[in-house]
Formats: structure tokens, sequence, C-alpha cells
């Protein structure tokens, strides 16, 4: 057999985060024997579940297993499986290049700092270049089940690696680590069996402990095919965590277990186990992340994460998203049932009755267990600063649970000092006004801009909190969440504002029976301004929500808010015409103004006050400059009457 040994470099990205790991996960270094173990465990599910239709793959040797070997006269530290194996093609995709579309923005959110480098390394994945934490070489040797053509691969991690062909009897990959000397702690069977039980107790293959063996008995006879000088001992439990009592598992064995599922580094923050026994025997292990790992938002075939699917304990798909709506997909765990048939695939799960009711079981403790971690308000922001605008989702996604998701749902108010979002519907309803009948909510791109909003003026004035909405899919969460608990939401920049429903009106503002007084004192200005700025406005009126601005711009309360159209034209889609109505406020002087001015005048204010009220909603003009001289001139004529008025006074 030709041995094609060839030399490759590394992608320019790879050797960047070799170096970062090297020098920035030195503080956390025995995680590579749980990245390696976790690597060889998924290689012999894998083996399992492709033999299920070729059982031939396991080419006489069902013998599944993990081996750790220690070598100290050549310090090196050895993992090797009996699991699937790669082909060439598979190690030159897999090792050597990082083909996932996130590496560069990866790259880009490093900082420079070594601890804060080395949680996103952890956020990132570290995989099989983990190895080099510890090592200055690395030899891989690997057969792929069924294929008689074996390869070696061999780095030292500086910058290129060469690839070898050779042969191999058994199947399964072999990896070779050839330890730096300021690593040699691992070279201590000890430390190695402490590791692998405190990172890998759960995996469900035997993990076997190979070291030189301290008899001095020539004569011992080697047994069970143990080779002479070695002493073999298995390390690890061996059973699938989840079938085990959920009184009979630490806490630290859970999160052990869930740094394996997850292939995170992060603790999780709270977790269930359910196991269900009846019509549909099943297995639930679900963990809540405390924060979203680096992949998270790319698309789900580029996703390590989710769900696993297991049937009778053996590994059948990498994240199941059948098994949750998409709004609990930042849900990290395992699925075990006994029902699914082993060879299923994701086409014959999408509409399986046995699915559909452990999506529905799982949906619902999920959902439970946020609600129980919500009493807990510091552990709660810890999860809606991570994970909240992916669980509002679930008011748009899943109608029939809208109340149980609104009830979870948190945001920022005027009544908060900051922007943090804190305040539940649940709160919001507790301080309510007497007399108030709705929700009141503000949308806007930020908080200083949504409080800054003309339409609040009213609403601050009465002392009336209201609810402000920044994130984007919040448009989207009150256009179907129309009420909650039997109280409408209602927008402060949409609709007539009924002065009444505001509670204890300030015996300065206006009361309802004088509405007809004003419409009538300033029915010709309003006539005229409608006139001036035509097809622009739908209407123009007096204000019953503005106390210090002289303008806005309201829609009606069943038309599109002026952000979610700004969000669907930048994203290309086609927006429905609609016209706003512009509102004056009665006592700003310049609206007053317009009482005593020509009508070219009048035509000038009318405009600015058009203008001055998209801005404020965070509209872009169509001519800036037109706006920019339009104001310069009516102020330069203002500041010319003020000195004509102290000529005039004798000043």
């Amino acid at each position: 057999m030709s041995n094609d040994k060839e030399t490759r470099q590394f992608e320019a990205e790879v050797s960047q985060i070799l170096k970062l790991m090297v020098h920035s996960m030195y503080s956390n270094q025995e995680v590579f024997l749980r990245e390696l173990i976790s690597n060889a465990s998924d290689a012999i599910d894998k083996l399992r579940f492709e033999a299920l239709s070729d059982e031939e793959l396991f080419e006489g040797q069902t013998d599944l297993k993990i081996e750790v070997e220690v070598d100290k006269e050549a310090a090196t530290v050895t993992i090797r499986d009996t699991g699937i194996g790669m082909s060439r093609q598979e190690v030159t995709d897999n090792i050597g290049t990082i083909a996932r579309s996130g590496t560069r923005q990866f790259l880009e959110n490093l900082t420079g700092d070594q601890k804060k480098d080395s949680r996103l390394i952890g956020q990132f994945g570290v995989g099989f270049y983990s190895a080099f934490i510890v090592s200055d070489k690395v030899v891989l040797t690997t057969r792929r089940a069924g294929e008689k053509e074996a390869v070696r691969w061999e780095s030292d991690g500086e910058g290129e690696y060469s690839l070898e062909v050779i042969e191999k009897e058994a199947r399964g990959t072999e990896i070779v680590l050839y330890l730096r000397e300021e690593c040699s702690e691992f070279l201590e069977a000890m430390r190695l069996e402490r590791v692998i039980r405190r990172y890998s107790d759960h995996i469900s293959f035997p993990i076997f402990l190979i070291e030189e063996s301290t008899e001095t008995d020539e004569e011992t006879p080697e047994e069970d095919g143990e080779e002479s000088g070695q002493d073999i001992r298995q390390v690890n439990q061996a059973s699938a965590l989840w079938t085990r009592k959920s009184w009979d598992i630490e806490d630290e064995e859970y999160q052990s277990f869930y740094k394996h599922v997850a292939r995170a580094f992060d603790e999780p923050l709270h977790w269930i186990h359910n196991q269900v026994e009846g019509r549909l025997k099943f297995t639930l292990l679900l963990y809540l992340p405390t924060a979203p790992p680096f992949d998270f938002q790319m698309p789900d075939q580029e996703r390590a994460g989710g769900v696993k699917l297991y049937v009778k304990r053996v590994f059948v798909l990498d994240d199941a998203e059948m098994f949750l709506p998409r709004y609990l997909r930042f849900i990290r765990g395992v699925v075990d049932s006994d029902d699914l048939p082993l060879n299923v695939s994701r086409e014959l799960l999408q509409d399986n009755r046995v699915v559909a009711t452990i999506r529905s079981t799982a949906t619902k403790k999920v959902l439970k267990m946020l609600q129980e971690i919500s009493k807990d308000e510091e552990k709660y922001q810890t999860f809606w600063s991570s994970f909240g605008p992916i669980l509002k989702e679930g008011i748009v996604e899943e109608p029939s649970k809208k109340e149980e998701v609104a009830a979870l749902l948190r945001f920022a108010s005027t009544a908060e000092a900051e922007a943090k979002q804190t305040v539940s519907l649940d709160a919001y309803k507790e301080r309510m006004k007497e007399g108030q009948e709705a929700i009141y909510y503000v949308t806007a791109d930020t908080y200083a801009a949504a409080v800054a909003s003309p339409h609040l003026e009213i609403f601050k004035a009465q002392g009336v909190e209201v609810l402000v909405l920044t994130d984007a899919i919040d448009e989207w969460v009150v256009s179907h969440l129309r009420e909650f608990d039997e109280t409408p939401l209602r927008s402060v920049d949409r609709g007539a504002l009924d002065l009444d429903s505001l509670g204890n009106c300030d015996e300065e503002q206006e009361p309802e029976s004088e509405s007809p007084k004003v419409d009538e004192e300033w029915k010709e200005v309003v006539e005229a301004v409608k006139s001036s700025l035509g097809d622009a406005v739908k209407e123009v009126r007096m204000s019953k929500r503005l106390t210090d601005s002289p303008s806005c711009l309201v829609r009606e309360e069943w038309e599109m808010g002026s952000r979610m159209r700004r969000i669907l034209t930048r994203a290309g889609e086609e927006v429905p015409d609609g016209t706003p109505t512009l509102e004056l406020n009665p006592t700003h002087p310049l609206v007053v103004r317009l009482k005593s001015i020509e009508a070219d005048e009048l035509t000038e204010w009318a405009q600015l006050f058009l203008d001055q009220a998209s801005l404020s909603e965070g509209a872009d003009l169509e001519a800036p400059a037109v706006f920019v001289r339009r104001l310069n001139d009516l102020m330069g004529r203002l500041a010319l009457e003020k000195v004509g008025e102290e000529e005039t006074a004798g000043i």
C-alpha cells in the first residue's frame, strides 16, 4: 500500500485558534480529556446507529469501549476508541479546517484578555483541538468501519500537518498526545482518573485506564488479553445518567453531564429530569444554559447543541428539534424513548404520534421550570438577558400557550430607572392606577429614544407607567398579544387617547367636556394645516397626549406601527400604504402662533411640525437639507421678531 504522505498548511483561522487555546486555556487544561473522550463516545454512538442498517460495520468486534493509556517513559497519553472511525476525506474535512460560518466572527470578538477569551473559546467549542492545550505534538490514527484504508494525521500545532495512508487492523480512532513538560501532571494515572470521574463518569460506554503495572512478580499470568506489565481498570460507571433515578444523582454529576451533552463550559442555570412510564415510556433530561453558546444564532444545520434523541439508550439524532418548539431552542439535553423505532429519520418523526406526546410533555415541563425560577429575580434575569428575545417568539409561534408565555415575559418600563428588562405583565397590572383600563406600551429602537417620545408626555404628567419595547421582535409580540389577563395592551402612539382611561387627571388638564370648545377654537387652524399638508397626513387634530412637544404622529389602533414599518422596509418587504394623523399641542407657543400668521408662513410651520414629529419617532426624512433650511429660516424670523419687540420696548 502506498503511503501517499503529504504536508498541508492549517487554515489561518485554525492556527489562530490553536495559539489562543494554548495560551488562554492554561487554567483549565484538564478539559482536553473531557473533549477527546466525548468525541470518542460520539464515534461509538455513530457506529451503533449506522450498524442498525449494516451489521457488517462491527467487523466481528462488538466490544464498544474507550481506552486511556498513559506512558510515563514516552511522556504520552493515548485515547483510543472502537467507534466508527474516519476516512481520509473526513479527516481532511474535520481536522485542519474549521467549516463553520461563525469562525471569523468568533475571532473578531476576541478581546486579548486571556480570562475573557477563555470563556469565549469555551462557548465556541474546542473539540479535537483541545489536544494542543497540553501537547506539543499530536498523532491521530484512524480507520473508518467498513473501509480498508487507514490514515495517520500528525501535527505540532504550529502551522502545518501531515497526512499519510497506513494500515490499521482495528476500526476506530487512536490519538497520541506528546505532553509538554509543564503538563506532566497528566502522566499520573490518579490525576487522569479524577478527571475522567469528574467529567465522563456518565459516558455509557466503559472507559478503561491503562498504566504501567506496579506488580514486580514477573510470573503473574496475563488475564483477559491484558499485556504483561500493564494495569487495566474501568474507571467510569458506564451507565447513561438519565436512566438513573434523580435522587441517586448528585448535582455535580448533572452539571458534568450538561457540559458533555451541550459541549458547554458554563454551568447550567437549572435542569429537569423526568421519567414517564405509562402508555408511553420516555425520559427527559433537559437543561437551561446560563449563557448562549457561540453558534446559537447560526442556522440549525451548523449548530452542535440542542436536544439529542436516544431510542432505548441508543443514540439516534443530534439536535432533534422536533421535541420542543422553536421558541425553546435554547434548551439542551436528552430525550430517550422506548416507543420509537431505532431506524427513524427526521422526516418520519415530524408527524409521529409518540413525538407529539413527548413534545407536549417537554414543553409543559420547560415552561413550568421557567415559572419556578422566575420567583428568583436574580436567577431569572440571568436567563432573560441571554434568551429573552427567543422566548418572546412563543407568543407568535404557539397561540395555545400565549398566556403562559406572556406571564414569563419581562420588559423595561418608565417606572424603572434603567433600560433593564425586569417588569412582568403581572407586576405592571398590580401597579396600574385606579381606573386605568389598559396596559400601555411604547416601541422604539432604543430605551433612550422611547422615553424621549412625545407620546409619553401625558402619561408622565399623569404618573401612568408605560412599558418600553425595544427588541426587534416586540412589534410582532404585541400584534399577537392583544390582551393579558383580560386587560388590553395599547400603544401610546395609536388611536385617539381617552383621558378618562388614565385614572385621576391633573386639575390643570382640560376636562373631557371642554373638548368641543377646543375643537371649535382651533377649527380654522386645523383646516389650514390639513390643506397645506395635503395627502401627507390623514387628519390634523388637537392633541390630548402632548404637554411639552408641539406635535406628534398617531396611527389608528389597527394600523402597523412606525417601527414595524421601518423594520419591514429595511428587510426589503413590501409595506402597505398608511397615512398618519398629525396631532398638535394647543398649549405650545409655536402652535399658538399658527393663529396669527399668514398662510404662506403657516405652510412652512405645518411642514416643520410634520418633519419634527417624524424625526421623533425615528423616521428618516426624504429631504433632510430642506428641513434644516426651513428650520433655520423660521428660527431667523423668530429672532428678528424678538429684536424688534425689544427695540419697541426700549430695551
